[in-house]
């Protein structure tokens, strides 16, 4: 008997992507913000992630708005991930926009204007207006179709009700082609935007729970409604300035958004926007929601950038400012003066400094195994074992990135479990920045424009 082949189903509306900070879930802190050892993805830096919970709670609570705190510390002692915490912590109501400081000089607008669009990306506003709705279970829905094609249009009604009444409403051709568009059927709860048209279903109602035609396992049930059909409710949105800023300079509206293309502004649209939303907020009607500007490898930025911060800090509808470095003192980009972490110093003094430090080697140990989780990688304890002391000798990200490639020279020698001569293969096959040194150290009169490291005409070049 011939075998029967099935072809393979793939999912293809969730699209998951393992990232560097993928396993981040939060800050890691219990209720008083104190850090656990290892919590939500987040390890070690106990003094740093504190830091980082009291600066939470004050977003939280509004008190510092136009303030900017500096994450600083050496290449891989979780820098960004303590960033990617905070804005997990928050939430999706508290804008966060992330960029790097170079990204300023790729965009095809003044460094200026990119600043500005960045920092009203971390504005957020939320807008209330009352809207009147119809809330209820569909009792029945009848569509009256004309007999011959290109006659009168479609007709129909629809009888709605809740626990207290129930009524009987007249359609249009649009209406109901919204109806036959979102399959509603007799047995549905649904809301019905009056302003609009649009119609949300809420699930089925209990009533209708033994229905045959209900029974899938993806069905919510819902409660049928009580009080009257028609009510006022109150609808939050939460936009950005930014996007009110391109959907009122653009002319095809909020589909600018969309284009990735949105420009330079002018300050004359800014400015009308700012006057609109203060009356917003004397009415009642709007409020303003401080997010958080995160600037990674701020050093990056030069002297007109930073004297641009300084006076946007000042701002009364200023983000929080977060920004990250891992240099010592250095060179400020545009100048010849030198300054910790290549920041001007009186940009540093109103920073509020979160140092982090270097990973234990049990810490190490434990970032390996959240690592392992996340990118589904089963391992052997001698391998884990052997993955940490590269980890300390070496660096972490050069140990975190062995695992993906450990784990397919498993596959490739069809074992089930990571070994400890996966790990030694690979490690073999990709050289960390110590052994890669050497080797140039080695067979510097074979590479092209060699120099010896050091000093070469006044300049000094890095060592590791």
């Amino acid at each position: 008997m011939a075998e029967l082949k099935l072809s393979e189903s793939r999912d293809l509306t969730r699209i998951e992507r393992i990232g560097a900070h993928s396993h981040i879930r939060g800050l890691g802190l219990d209720a008083n913000l104190q850090p656990r050892d290892s919590s939500q993805g987040m390890v070690g830096q106990v003094p740093a992630r504190k830091a980082a919970g009291l600066i939470l709670q004050m977003i939280r609570e509004g008190k510092i708005a136009g303030r900017a705190v500096l994450i600083a510390g050496q290449p891989g002692t979780g820098k960004t991930a303590i960033a990617m915490g905070l804005a997990k912590a928050l939430g999706e109501e508290t804008p966060f926009a992330m960029m790097a400081g170079s990204e300023l000089f790729s965009l095809e607008m003044g460094k200026t204007e990119a600043l500005t669009q960045a920092f009203r990306k971390a504005i957020g506003v939320r807008i209330k207006e009352e809207t009147e709705i119809i809330e209820g279970e569909v009792v029945e829905l009848q569509i009256d179709r004309p007999a011959t094609q290109g006659a009168a249009l479609k007709t129909g009604k629809l009888v709605m009700k809740t626990t207290e009444m129930e009524t009987v409403y007249d359609l249009g051709a649009k209406m109901i082609e919204s109806l036959g568009r979102d399959k509603v059927q007799s047995g549905d709860i649904i809301v019905i935007d009056k302003a609009s048209g649009k119609i949300t279903k809420l699930g089925r109602s209990f009533n209708r729970s033994r229905d045959y035609d209900a029974m899938g396992p993806q069905t919510k049930f819902v409660q049928c409604p009580d009080g009257e059909l028609q009510k006022r409710k109150e609808v939050v949105h939460c936009v950005t300035l930014h996007e009110i800023d391109v959907i009122n300079s653009r002319t095809q509206g909020f589909l600018a958004l969309f284009t990735g293309d949105t420009g330079e502004i002018r300050a004359e649209v800014r400015e009308q926007i700012d006057t609109k939303v203060a009356e917003w907020r004397e009415e009642g009607k709007a409020e303003i929601v401080p997010g958080v500007l995160f600037i990674d490898e701020v050093h990056m930025l030069d002297i007109e950038c930073f004297s641009f911060l300084n006076r946007a800090l000042e701002n009364e509808m200023a983000p929080i400012l977060v920004v990250a470095t891992n240099r010592g003192i250095t060179r400020i980009r545009g100048t010849n003066y030198k300054s910790p972490h290549g920041i001007p110093i009186d940009l540093l003094d109103r920073l509020l400094i979160i140092s982090t430090q270097p990973y234990t080697e049990e810490e190490i140990r434990k970032i390996l195994d959240i690592r392992c989780d996340e990118e589904d990688v089963e391992m052997s304890e001698d391998a884990k074992v052997l993955l940490t002391k590269i980890g300390v000798e070496t660096s972490l990200r050069y140990a975190i990135h062995l695992i993906t490639a450990a784990s397919l020279a498993c596959q490739k020698r069809k074992g089930k479990l990571v070994e400890m001569e996966d790990i030694s293969r690979v490690y073999q096959l990709f050289l960390d920045v110590k052994r890669s040194t050497q080797y140039l150290v080695e067979y510097q009169n074979q590479f092209m424009f060699n120099e010896v490291p050091g000093e070469v005409d006044g300049v000094e070049t890095m060592q590791v």
